[in-house]
C-alpha cells in the first residue's frame, strides 16, 4: 500500500437515496478511496501490461468507477487502456437463443469471452504482444466490429469494467480485481433513473437480469474472489470492505 495517497476531488453528474448523482457535487471521500485503489495497482517489472477488472451487478457504478480510476492512474503518470465488456456482447441471435426472458441466456450467452480473451486479455497479459482491439461489437446495430489493432504503451494498465468478471472463464485474468458491492434494491433504482427500467428488482421485467446475477453471486462468489470489495451503495462515500490477503502475497 502506498503511504502517500494524493486526494483529488471527484465531480458527479446527478443524488438521491438510490445513489443517483447530482451535477456539480464534489465528493472528497470518494476521490480518496479511488486514489487509494490507484495506489494499489501493481506495476509490471517488464514491458507487460497490468490488467485491472472492475466488477459488480448492473447499476453498481462500474463504468464511473473505472473511469475515475483511470483518471487517478493517469495523474500518477501511468498509461491506461480503457475497455468495457459491453463492447464485447454476443450478437442478438446468440444472446436470445434461449429466449428473450431467459436468466440462463443472460448468464451464459451475453458476452463473447473468446474474443475478449484473444483480442484484449491475452495480448495485454504476461508475455502478450500489447496489440489489442478496444471493441468487438456494436450493441445498437448488432454489428460485429473488427477495428484496427492498437498497440498499448509498455507497462500500460488495462482498466476493464463489466458484469460477471469473476466467472470461471476469466480466472487468472486480473492482476487486481475490484468488486463493487451494491444491493439490488439500490441498483434497480439507479437503472430505472438511467434507463427507464423497473425500479423493483422483483418485477417480472427484471427477472432475466436479476436472477442471472443472483446465480453469478451464488455460484462464483465474487466477493470472495475479488482482491478488493468496495461497498458503492453511497456514491459520495464508497467504503473498502475487504482486502484479499492472497493478492497481497501475489505482489
Amino acid at each position: 500500500m502506498d503511504p502517500a495517497v494524493t486526494v483529488h476531488s471527484a465531480t458527479a453528474v446527478h443524488s438521491d437515496s438510490a445513489g443517483v448523482e447530482e451535477a456539480g457535487t464534489t465528493w472528497p471521500a470518494r476521490a480518496r478511496l479511488i486514489d487509494l485503489v490507484a495506489a494499489l495497482v501493481p506495476r509490471s517489472a517488464t514491458a507487460d501490461c497490468v490488467r485491472v477488472g472492475v466488477d459488480g451487478v448492473d447499476g453498481a457504478g462500474k463504468t464511473r468507477f473505472a473511469e475515475e480510476l483511470a483518471t487517478a492512474l493517469r495523474r500518477r503518470g501511468r498509461p491506461v487502456v480503457r475497455v468495457g465488456i459491453d463492447d464485447f456482447h454476443q450478437v442478438r441471435a446468440v444472446r436470445y437463443r434461449r429466449g428473450r426472458q431467459s436468466p440462463s441466456g443472460f448468464w451464459l450467452d451475453s458476452f463473447d469471452y473468446q474474443r475478449l480473451a484473444a483480442e484484449v486479455l491475452d495480448p495485454l497479459g504476461p508475455g502478450g504482444s500489447r496489440r489489442y482491439r478496444p471493441v468487438g461489437h456494436d450493441l445498437a446495430t448488432d454489428r460485429i466490429l473488427t477495428p484496427p489493432w492498437v498497440e498499448a504503451p509498455a507497462g500500460a494498465v488495462l482498466v476493464l469494467d463489466g458484469i460477471f468478471l469473476h466467472r470461471d472463464e476469466l480466472a487468472g485474468a486480473w492482476d487486481l480485481s475490484v468488486f463493487l458491492d451494491v444491493g439490488f434494491e439500490v441498483t434497480a433504482a439507479r437503472m430505472a433513473h438511467r434507463d427507464g427500467t423497473e425500479a423493483d428488482p422483483e418485477h417480472p421485467g427484471m427477472g432475466r437480469y436479476v436472477r442471472a446475477q443472483r446465480r453469478y453471486l451464488a455460484g462464483c462468489r465474487p466477493r470472495d474472489r475479488a482482491d478488493l470489495v468496495i461497498d458503492n451503495t453511497v456514491l459520495a462515500a464508497p467504503v473498502l470492505v475487504s482486502f484479499n490477503r492472497r493478492w497481497q502475497r501475489r505482489r
